[in-house]
This record gives structure tokens, C-alpha cells and sequence, in this order.
């Protein structure tokens, strides 16, 4: 039996739970086990209508919601590939993405992203709308026979250096990968000490894009274990939709941890008072804690707030069940990890890429370490290559690029997946993620520098900071890019208190602030929002080479 077959008998077991809901200002259309077996029933039909053959593909692109689910799991059913692409990217990009893969037909969420294509691509293949592909009479499709070797889905890097390359994964990987986050899930929902276990289903909430690996790897999960998946559809809404659903759990990027840790120190700050001043102190002392440097009043505070304000701040910004967030897409600074750890909600971390089917290791729930990403999950083996690289093999690695010889010939080698990750590992397996091989910055002195934890900590000294990307390769001495708005007064003390711990090497000799922040809108971010380095470089190619010029002539 494969995944689907798994997730379908779930569905048929469970038919009159509601496994999928959508958060629409008030209105929040939910659908059964025995309904989305219909709705997949009647998009099966309807892909069968179109004569497709086993292995074609078949673009995938709309919003989250209810009939994007019913959609997704019809095509793989029918022996397509599934070609998930992001609903927000520029219509030129997806164009090249599946001019690449060259879908049988693209089914679109909406009329507005169909004739964003069709301008893009008057000649593209056949495209349907989910409202038309689910209005079509139920048939009676034929059993899904899907092998473990078959690939059943594409799914487009996010191409930092500004080309996307389509990561084929099997629905061994898939299977293999399910198996693993749904036993994770099995220790996170365990009865824990001040946690109210509550009897049926998980609730979870879920916000992030169905067309990332990670996201994807979640909403099969859920589906699969049974659980109620609560689908935020708009971003503006989160904190009250979030509060709506009162998830045991849901999967989070570091962006929105720190929006919501400044949220609640603003809120705060104008609210001012005995609540302010116990909060301000209380941080102080879990700091002070963590760095094994207690002074004599700590446990005080710390207490007041445990009983006094931590609670209070926990109900209003994730509700009450919550067990822990999951976070992914991209580190993690230990800071914010150490603060919800304060509050009393555990943060879990997984780390991995799209072409190791979005998962490597994931936090035990039980043994959490601030820094770190947890040990490599079952059946995975991971280890350091040259130049400290992570490298990985195991049942989760994709079998290659679609139509990419020789790039999956550089990153599948000798067995083993080559990451780009730099890394190391503790004695008992828990890894750390120190940055990426390509994004290393190489003096001319001959210093390599990983950017990516000076990055961090700028940002940690630099609340009005959006963005910070080192620059310096060839150069003398490293310069700063920084996003967002602020005063110069305030970026130098930043920089300033970030040059004293550093080596002579590491020491930042100029910044410039960047009004515009990097945005996926202005091309200078990927679809899940990572820093185009090479873009960036090449767009302020004229800032960068005055902020050198400055300092030479100085």
C-alpha cells in the first residue's frame, strides 16, 4: 500500500470527522472525511476525461483552501505528477517552471492566476479552474497504482541563485518521510505536566504555502494521522485566526516567531506599568539564567511572571492547548527560541531541504537544545564532508532533478546527497546549522566566513532591521547591507556591539541602509523567502562598490 492508499482508508474509517477547514473572517467551511473522498472522487473523473498518462504532470497552482487538498491528492491518485507552484511568484517565473516540466494541463485556483499565465503563455496547455474540475459528475475511477519508486511529485526549488530546479520525489520518499513526522507527533502529544490532553483529534493550524515541501510533508501528515488542519487564508488575520483554531501544534518559519516576540515586547511597552516592569525584569533574569549568571532577585521575578503575565501573554497569542511550535525554513536565532522557552511553549525544530523531502532531523520533544535542530530521524544517516558539509543519504532522498543530468550528478554522489550546509553535530547526534557552502564570504585575506550568524545577531541588536546581508568576497573587510527603517545612530551601535565579540576579521568596517526591504515582489527574495544573494549583489552592485570606495578614501 502506498501513502495515498493510507491517507484514503484514514478518510473512509473517519467519515464523518472534519479533517479540513478554512479560516474566512468568520465563515469557516470545513469538509469531512466522507466529503473529500467525493470531492478527490470527482477530480479523478474529470483528470481521467483528459486522458492522461501514467507519469504526466499537471501544475498545481491556487491559494490554500479545501479544493486545493481534494485536487492535489486526484492527481496523484490518477499516476500524474503533481506540479505545486506558488500562488504569490511573478506569472514570468512560473511560466519558466513549467515550460520546464511541460505540464499536460494546469489546473488554477482562480480565474485571476489562469490569465496571469495565459498572458505570459498564450499557448500553454489545457487550463481548468478546481471550481470547474469539482463541478464534474462523480465516476468511478480505477484503484491508484502508485509503486514506491514513482515519482509523484515536482516541486521547485527555490533557486537563491535565481533558477529553480524541479526536485522529483517518490512516493517511497514520501511514504518513508510520513512514517517519521507522524511517529514525532506521537511523543509531541503525549501528556505533558500543565498541558490539557484533550481525547480526538490534533488540531492544527496552518498558515505557510501547501506547495512547499515542508508545508506539503504537514498537510499529508495530518490528513494521514487523522487530525483537524485549520487553513488561514488571510496572512493579515493570523493572530486572530490562530487564537480561532487553538492548534495543539503547527509549523512556523522564523520570521513570524519574531514578529510576534516584538509584538508582545511593543505591546507591552505601551502598556507600561507593574505588568511591564515584572516582564522587563523577568527576561532580564531568564537571560541572565540561561548564561548561568543568576543574581539574587531573579527567582522572584521569574516567578512573578510565571504566575502573572505569562499566562495571560500565552492564552492572547496562541490560545491554550498549544503543545509546541514547529519551526523550519531557515535557522532559527537562539534568542527567540529561548524566549517562547520563557513563556513556557517548547519550539521545536526540523532542518532539511526539498530534495531530502523537506525533512532531516527534528527536536525530540523531550530533549530540546536552544541552537540546535535535533538528531537525524529514523532510518536517515547523516554525516560531515569536506569543508564540513552536511551530507546525507537514506530513504528520503530525492532521486534527482527533473531533466537536470548533470546537476544530479553533482549533488547525489557516491551514494550520498550533498547538502550545501555547513554543520556540526554533539556527541549524542544533535545537529547545528552554521550556514550555507555557497553563501561563504572569502576575504582577500583568505578568511572564510559563514554570514548567515553575524546576520543574526545584527538583527538582534537592530529591532528596526528588516534584513542585514554581509557582503565582502575579494574585499578587504566585511560591509553590511542593512533593510528597513532606522537611524544611521542606530545601525552603528548595532555594529558596534556585534564588532566586540568578533575577531579582527569578522569586524563589520561600513554599512548603508536600504530603504526598500528584499521582497519576493522585487525578485530580491525566493518563494519562501530567503535572500537572493547573487540578485542582491548584482542589483546594488553601485552601493556596494561606493561603500568600499568610502572607506578606502577615508
Amino acid at each position: 500500500m502506498s501513502f495515498l492508499d493510507d491517507i484514503f482508508a484514514r478518510l473512509e474509517t473517519s467519515p464523518d470527522a472534519v479533517f479540513v477547514r478554512e479560516l474566512r473572517d468568520g465563515h469557516n467551511p470545513a469538509i469531512t472525511g466522507r466529503e473529500l473522498l467525493e470531492r478527490i472522487t470527482k477530480a479523478r473523473t474529470f483528470l481521467a476525461s483528459q486522458r492522461l498518462k501514467k507519469g504526466d504532470r499537471v501544475a498545481l497552482l491556487g491559494h490554500n483552501s479545501i479544493d486545493w487538498v481534494a485536487v492535489d491528492l486526484a492527481i496523484m491518485a490518477q499516476g500524474s505528477i503533481v506540479v505545486p507552484l506558488y500562488a504569490r511568484q511573478a506569472p514570468s517565473e512560473l511560466v519558466v517552471m513549467m515550460k520546464d516540466c511541460e505540464p499536460a494541463l494546469i489546473c488554477c485556483g482562480d480565474a485571476a492566476l489562469r490569465d496571469g499565465i495565459v498572458q505570459e503563455w498564450p499557448d500553454s496547455p489545457p487550463r481548468h479552474l478546481f471550481a470547474d474540475i469539482l463541478a464534474t459528475k462523480t465516476g468511478n475511477p480505477a484503484a491508484s497504482l502508485i509503486e514506491e519508486s514513482d515519482p509523484v511529485s515536482i516541486v521547485y526549488t527555490s533557486g537563491t541563485s535565481g533558477e529553480a530546479k524541479g526536485v522529483m520525489l517518490t512516493a517511497g520518499n514520501i511514504g518513508h518521510m510520513l512514517g517519521c513526522t507522524s511517529e514525532r507527533l506521537d511523543t509531541l502529544v503525549e501528556k505533558r505536566p500543565g498541558v490539557e490532553k484533550r481525547p480526538g483529534q490534533d488540531r492544527v493550524f496552518h498558515y505557510l504555502p501547501l506547495c512547499f515541501a515542508g508545508s506539503w510533508i504537514m498537510l499529508l501528515t495530518c490528513l494521514l494521522r487523522g487530525s483537524q488542519l485549520a487553513l488561514n487564508t488571510d496572512l493579515t488575520k493570523l493572530a486572530g485566526d490562530i487564537r480561532t483554531a487553538a492548534p495543539d501544534y503547527f509549523l512556523n518559519v522564523p520570521q513570524l516567531l519574531e514578529r510576534m516576540r516584538k509584538a508582545v515586547d511593543e505591546q507591552l511597552w505601551k502598556t507600561g506599568g507593574i505588568v511591564h516592569t515584572i516582564y522587563r525584569k523577568a527576561k532580564s533574569a531568564w537571560m541572565r539564567k540561561q548564561e548561568h549568571k543568576p543574581s539574587f532577585a531573579d527567582s522572584i521575578w521569574l516567578a512573578c511572571a510565571k504566575s502573572a503575565v505569562f499566562p495571560t501573554i500565552r492564552k492572547k497569542m496562541i490560545g491554550s492547548n498549544l503543545k509546541a511550535l514547529i519551526c523550519g525554513s531557515a535557522p532559527l536565532s537562539v534568542e527567540t527560541q529561548q524566549y517562547f522557552m520563557m513563556l513556557g511553549i517548547p519550539v521545536l525544530q526540523v532542518y532539511g531541504l526539498t530534495e531530502t523531502t523537506a525533512i532531516c532531523t527534528m527536536d525530540d520533544p523531550h530533549q530540546v537544545e536552544p541552537g540546535r535542530v535535533g538528531p537525524a530521524i529514523r532510518g536517515i544517516e547523516m554525516k560531515l564532508g569536506e569543508n564540513g558539509e552536511i551530507i546525507v543519504r537514506g530513504s528520503n532522498v530525492f532521486p534527482g532533478y527533473w531533466n537536470r543530468t548533470h546537476e544530479t550528478a553533482e549533488a547525489l554522489r557516491d551514494g550520498w546527497f550533498h547538502t550545501g550546509d555547513q554543520g556540526e553535530a554533539d556527541a549524542s547526534g544533535n545537529w547545528k546549522i552554521i550556514g550555507r557552502m555557497k553563501n561563504l564570504i572569502i576575504l582577500g585575506s583568505g578568511h572564510n566566513i559563514a554570514p548567515e550568524p553575524i546576520e543574526d545577531e545584527l538583527l538582534q541588536n537592530l529591532p528596526g532591521a528588516q534584513q542585514a546581508v554581509l557582503v565582502g568576497n575579494g574585499r578587504g573587510y566585511l560591509s553590511v547591507i542593512f533593510t528597513g527603517a532606522m537611524a544611521p545612530q542606530q545601525a552603528q551601535a548595532a555594529v558596534d556591539a556585534v564588532n566586540l565579540a568578533m575577531p579582527h576579521y569578522k569586524q563589520i568596517r561600513v554599512f548603508h541602509i536600504h530603504a526598500e526591504p528584499f521582497s519576493i515582489e522585487n525578485g530580491l527574495l525566493t518563494a519562501n523567502g530567503k535572500l537572493r544573494r547573487d540578485l542582491i549583489a548584482t542589483r546594488l552592485k553601485g552601493v556596494i562598490e561606493e561603500m568600499y570606495a568610502v572607506k578606502q578614501a577615508v
